[in-house]
């Protein structure tokens, strides 16, 4: 009778320890279906067990994401939750080590359950690597973790606790931490008690991955979701760049974990695009957007309220491949606007190539048809002149015909240089002594127009193989430039300098009144002119730009209205 009260008692027992298996298990799985915060699990599930198991306290150490957090949960205090993220290492094949602060034994214990390194054999230690004691002043022999000798280790926890379990979080075959229980009470824990306990946490691993798994879905969504508006954004046709970078930074609060106090900034090349209720907090995470190697901007989502230490301050390890795979967005997004522009400039570039090379065979075509009429005329012109007894106003009028007729001539010489239908001859020239040539006759008239004239000429230039009248022709026409845009005087630099005998640069700059940019625009192409009709032809500077291109050279301009022009010329050292 006694022997089968026994039994009953027994299978009663059991029946009662699987309902509460069950029961504990099935409450730590079903918290983490939703996905919560690791602070909030940790909570929940350490407050479930120091309710089960009676325990004085309770701590989770578990790591995730290279990081080591430590929850603590303690049956009597005004704080009864703690979270907190302790020292840790892992090196590449080495074992992990979770360090508490001033007690080596238990640092051994943490790293030998935490890398699978026990005895089963000795009796603090279960087959599955969980270890217990219900006298925590006894000493522990084992071997040490240097030299693999038996050695008697005090495990002396303080605070008068008398009983400590430490069982493994196991994750795919892989301990990620343990679960540590402490009572005040000796003998606290039975071995019936332990094994229950590593099926609580085998449960709790589960639980752990589920979590986590959750999380990671949740946070996919919500990255794939941002991303997708990106993408819609970007692919309107006619929206302008500013427009989509305020309508981008309008997406990002949403997608962080707490978007109710979220405020987002985007700032690209000094312009700043910020959601409506942003405000500065020093509660942020940040990203830099680089372009083609170098750094146009930042993307910044800031909280306005401190919140608990995540993977990355108060941000998820999953909120910073957001916002990396947004940096790198934007930053296509700039490149490809900026690949447009190169192609509309090209285009025009092209256009103009294009309207350069019409133009000059026109004019070539012309300035063969006007050269044999204009040579009679002057022909005819200077022989009325040295007719004898002609009326002294007939005399006047030949002479203005005459002059005409030069003036028509060096017309249509120009339209040869530009066109280039005028044979080059190509010789060595030294370009300062080209500069004072050709300036020799212009120094007057400077002088007349209270224009000063400063040479900073570099020595010992070496000499370039070019056709001297015709840079002659380049540099008379860039100084009259300069002193019709200078009606009240002012200061003409010119400058030579040597590149690392790559080549050489004729800088002609002016205090002149400058240029806007849309004249800057059109001042190479062709009878293009600001001047007043009958004082200009249009014709100067694109004979400057066919001298300089025909040479292998090239031609910058900068100008601002009311500050000057600057033209450099780069010719190529033979």
């Amino acid at each position: 009778m006694d022997i089968n009260n026994k039994e009953t008692k027994q299978q009663s027992s059991g029946r009662k320890l699987l309902n509460d298996f069950r029961t504990l298990s099935n409450k730590i799985l079903r918290y983490a279906k939703y996905g919560p915060l690791r602070t909030d699990f940790l909570r929940e599930v350490s407050q479930l067990l120091i309710d089960f198991s009676g325990s004085d306290l309770i701590e989770i150490w578990l790591q995730e994401h290279n990081r080591c957090y430590r929850s603590r949960t303690m049956r009597s205090s005004k704080k009864p939750f703690h979270l907190e993220i302790m020292p840790y290492s892992k090196k590449e094949d080495a074992d992990i080590i979770f360090y508490t602060r001033g007690n080596p034994c238990l640092n051994l214990l943490c790293k030998k359950i935490i890398n699978g390194d026990f005895d089963s054999n000795l009796t603090f230690f279960t087959k599955n690597g969980s270890f217990w004691t219900g006298d925590t002043e006894k000493p522990l022999i084992f071997c040490s973790q240097f030299d693999k000798k038996m050695k008697s280790h005090n495990l002396s926890i303080g605070k008068n606790y008398k009983s400590l379990a430490l069982i493994p979080i196991i994750i795919a075959n892989e301990n990620v931490g343990f679960v540590h229980l402490r009572s005040f009470q000796g003998n606290y824990f039975s071995e019936y008690d332990i094994d229950f306990y590593e099926g609580i946490v085998q449960a709790l691993g589960v639980a752990l991955r589920h979590r986590l798994a959750e999380v990671l879905l949740r946070e996919r969504v919500k990255e794939l979701t941002c991303l997708f508006g990106i993408a819609k954004i970007s692919a309107q046709p006619k929206i302008s760049f500013e427009e989509l970078l305020q309508n981008i930074v309008s997406l990002l609060p949403p997608a962080w974990l707490y978007p109710d106090i979220a405020s987002a900034r985007i700032i690209v090349d000094d312009s700043s695009y910020i959601t409506s209720n942003f405000q500065e907090s020093p509660y942020k995470q940040t990203a830099d957007i680089i372009s083609n190697g170098e750094k146009r901007g930042i993307i910044e989502v800031l909280y306005a309220e401190k919140r608990v230490e995540l993977d990355e301050g108060a941000f998820l390890k999953e909120e910073r491949n957001l916002i990396d795979a947004i940096a790198k967005e934007i930053a296509t997004i700039i490149e490809r606007k900026q690949n447009e522009k190169d192609k509309i400039l090209l285009q025009e570039q092209l256009r103009h190539a294009d309207r350069l090379a019409t133009v000059g065979q026109l004019t070539a075509g012309v300035a063969h048809e006007l050269n044999e009429p204009l040579s009679s005329i002057l022909g005819f012109a200077q022989l009325a002149q040295k007719c004898s007894d002609i009326p002294e106003q007939a005399e006047k009028d030949i002479d203005k015909i005459i002059k005409a007729s030069l003036h028509a001539r060096e017309i249509v010489k120009k339209l040869m240089l530009f066109s280039r239908q005028m044979p080059t001859k190509k010789t060595q020239v030294n370009l300062n002594q080209i500069i004072i040539d050709a300036l020799y006759f212009l120094e007057a008239r400077c002088v007349k127009e209270g224009i000063q004239i400063v040479y900073l000429l570099e020595s010992n230039l070496p000499e370039l193989i070019v056709d001297s009248s015709q840079l002659q022709q380049v540099i008379v026409n860039l100084v009259v430039n300069a002193i019709h845009s200078m009606h009240s005087g002012g200061t003409l630099t010119i400058q030579t300098v040597v590149h690392n005998k790559d080549y050489i640069s004729l800088i002609a700059k002016d205090t002149g009144i400058g240029m806007s940019a849309e004249i800057l625009k059109q001042i190479f192409i062709p009878f293009f002119t600001t001047k007043d009709v009958g004082e200009g032809t249009g014709l100067g500077l694109p004979v400057v730009h066919g001298i300089v291109t025909s040479h292998g050279g090239t031609i910058t301009v900068e100008s601002e209205v009311g500050k000057g022009t600057r033209f450099e010329i780069q010719f190529p050292i033979n």
